[in-house]
């Protein structure tokens, strides 16, 4: 199986801080923040009365209206990153055995926005009002399937649901494909549209999301002593995948390799992380073995790291026990300090962010970082991006349920 090399040669995004990649690499290298008041729905009543909007998205870009309108937001954003993803890799699909392409676009909740809206309908206005499209808009896997009808691509199609672990999983479970030789390219990635009463509802139950209500901009702070919870965002991330000798039999611009994976389960809680953080440790451990590398390999940590009391320490303890004392001379941070948590599209938004770091040699920051804390004591790239010559990194990514995802990539060499 390890005999087919995976490179990356297309990336595509919709996030809060941009709707395209240029834009969100741009907003990663200045530190800019997505986070403010709901918009979407009245949030008085709500603990919780902030999250990373998507802003100015145009979906009939991508989506013909009429088209746009069977949709759930989350599918909107999947096929946008698509379409991007997929020009920026300068794939011709008609060029192609369709057969020979396959589409996987994880998500950990699916139509969340359309299942409100239309459970809204049954209430007030009786079942015969449900739109008959309801459920092939709510259903996890229907992005993956709308790329491929679009596009035609008639290899591996599904989606990956693992809650936050969704996106990463989908991106792992492409490369699987290509090593055993399913196909020779995989569009993966993940996406989620979530910002709902129902949804924010039962995140705030469960006392997940921070309530710095106040302070919008400063309330995602992952690793400070100060987080309190978690902030909701939204958004979609997709990657072109390939077998090398696809990529270069068509003269594709290769962006990086994608050298290994691990998969692990914490069969420990729910929701809350095992309290070593063991499960982490042996995704990170198996993703660096899967990629033939060393410890010493690693010169960069896009942590999960999502400002909440939990994670953050047991993802500190994780990565400590894999790399002993080096873990303090690796730099960590979080993506989510600036576009908050994309839930189920955040392992692909922030697979997406540690290629654009590899390329561009500079560490994005984790924002709001004002107080240590002494159960998080690596070095975080506080407040301001970092330059750095990094070849290898390894993105985690972790979610309810005890599903743990790391995801290694490094610089292409021929």
């Amino acid at each position: 199986m390890r005999d087919r090399r995976v490179v990356i040669t297309g990336l595509g995004a919709i996030t809060p801080i941009g709707n395209d990649v240029p834009s969100l690499w741009e907003g990663l290298k200045s530190g800019k923040n997505g986070v403010g008041k709901i918009t979407r729905f009245d949030a008085s009543a709500f603990p919780a009365q902030i999250a990373a909007e998507i802003k100015d998205f145009d979906v009939s870009q991508y989506v013909d209206a009429k088209e746009a309108r069977r949709m759930d937001p989350f599918t909107h954003y999947a096929i946008a990153a698509a379409r991007q993803a997929i020009d920026d890799s300068g794939l011709d699909a008609s060029k192609e055995d369709p057969t020979r392409i396959g589409v996987i676009i994880g998500c950990g909740i699916g139509g969340m926005i359309v299942y409100h809206d239309e459970h809204t309908k049954l209430i007030t206005k009786g079942p015969k009002r449900v739109s008959p499209f309801f459920i092939p808009m709510m259903i996890p896997d229907i992005a993956a399937g709308h790329i491929s009808i679009q596009y035609g691509f008639q290899g591996p199609n599904y989606a990956s649901v693992s809650a936050c672990a969704s996106g990463a999983h989908a991106l792992g479970l492409g490369m699987m494909h290509i090593e055993r030789g399913d196909a020779d390219v995989m569009v993966v990635g993940g996406s989620e549209g979530t910002i709902t009463e129902m949804a924010f509802a039962g995140f705030c139950s469960a006392r997940t999301l921070s309530t710095r209500n106040d302070a919008p901009e400063s309330a995602s702070r992952p690793f400070d002593q100060g987080r309190d919870g978690f902030v909701m965002g939204e958004g979609g991330g997709v990657v072109v995948l390939e077998s090398l000798e696809h990529a270069e039999k068509r003269g594709a611009e290769i962006l990086a390799e994608f050298a290994g994976y691990g998969f692990t389960g914490d069969a420990y809680h729910i929701t809350a992380p095992h309290e070593t953080g063991d499960g982490a440790a042996r995704a990170m451990r198996r993703a660096i073995a899967d990629a033939g590398l060393n410890l010493e390999d690693i010169h960069y940590i896009n942590a999960h790291g999502t400002s909440t009391t939990l994670n953050d320490p047991t993802e500190t303890m994780a990565i400590k026990t894999v790399f002993g004392d080096r873990a303090y001379r690796i730099p960590v941070s979080s993506n989510k300090s600036m576009f908050g948590h994309l839930l189920g599209a955040t392992g692909a938004v922030e697979f997406v962010a540690t290629v654009l770091t590899l390329r561009h040699g500079l560490i994005p920051p984790t924002t709001n970082y004002e107080t240590p804390d002494p159960e998080c004591d690596l070095d975080y790239v506080p407040n301001e991006a970092r330059e750095a010559k990094i070849r290898s990194a390894i993105s985690n990514s972790f979610g309810f349920g005890g599903h743990n995802v790391c995801l290694c990539v490094r610089t292409f060499k021929g």
